[in-house]
């Protein structure tokens, strides 16, 4: 298989490396061409793109593209490829045979604790889940024109090695916020990779919350990363007295637990279902830090 990811970030880049052995080959993109340098370091056709302009080189990627991972965010004039004026994406990508699509569980909005599945219905809260909302309807839209299966990705909230309750720690930025009742989902960067290969290998489409076992209190967290850590964990803060941006303020406005039913039952296996079993992993084997 040919392979396009469009935003190689933390995310993209975990797919990519564990799509490189089996792929004939990958081809990743990015914004700033500082971090281009560091993608071809790791075995990508590495490629510069603003969400706006397809070079020449994009193109030629992707003619040969036969499986897609979508991972740019929309903006208010939708999805990059999905935009009035840009060229078809069946045209864009002749070969293709299967595509992802990351998307967010923000597009649930609020469910007051309750659980979700992905039956359940879209209440986004912010202009950016509604932005994701629209955008996953124009890639259902596509699939189902094409016939080609797009699989949709739900991501709770993504943590790994370079990026969790240890690095926070570490760099003095950890809190531990309260809000009686609040919980979300997490999701271990390496099981995004995985659901990608599998969905992918099995040609998978529809849509599918890629989540943890466990949704738990975030304080909860910053708690279990200092015990392994042997630190004093930062002290409580109410979230009603807390100074937060904007953006964080509206992550806690969505209380929802999130169902990976689905996923387990196409036959995926977490490799790190829970928090506390992954953070004790990266902490034991020492590759919290990248």
């Amino acid at each position: 298989m040919d392979v396009l990811i469009l935003g190689a970030g933390f995310s993209g880049a975990a797919i990519a490396r564990r799509l490189l052995p089996e792929a004939r080959s990958v081809a990743g993109t990015t914004r700033s061409p500082e971090r281009r340098q560091a993608l071809a370091d790791m075995g990508l056709d590495a490629l510069v793109y603003d969400g706006e302009t397809i070079s020449p080189e994009l193109r030629a990627a992707m003619e040969r593209t036969t499986h897609l991972v979508q991972s740019i965010a929309p903006g208010k004039a939708g999805d990059p490829l999905m935009r009035p004026g840009m060229p078809d994406i069946a045209r864009l990508m002749p070969r293709l045979r299967w595509a992802a699509y990351l998307s967010t569980v923000g597009v649930y909005g609020d469910h007051k604790g309750a659980w979700v599945t992905e039956e359940a219905p879209l209440e986004p809260v912010s202009e950016r889940s509604r932005e994701r909302v629209a955008a996953e309807a124009a890639w259902a839209g596509f699939g189902q024109a094409t016939g080609i299966p797009v699989a949709v990705l739900r991501l709770s909230g993504i943590y790994g090695p370079g990026r969790n309750g240890f690095c926070n720690l570490a760099n003095g930025t950890a809190r531990r916020l309260v809000k009686p009742g609040q919980v979300f989902n997490r999701i271990r960067v390496e099981d995004i990779a995985g659901c990608v290969a599998f969905l992918s290998e099995k040609s998978l489409g529809g849509i599918f919350n890629v989540t943890d076992d466990e949704p738990a209190p975030p304080q909860d967290v910053v708690l279990e990363a200092a015990r392994l850590m042997g630190v004093t964990p930062p002290p409580e803060t109410a979230f009603e007295t807390a100074d937060l941006s904007p953006m964080a303020r509206t992550f806690y406005g969505e209380n929802k637990r999130v169902s990976n039913a689905k996923l387990r039952a196409a036959g995926y296996t977490f490799l790190h279902p829970d928090y506390r079993q992954s953070l004790r992993q990266m902490w034991n084997e020492d590759c919290w830090q990248s």
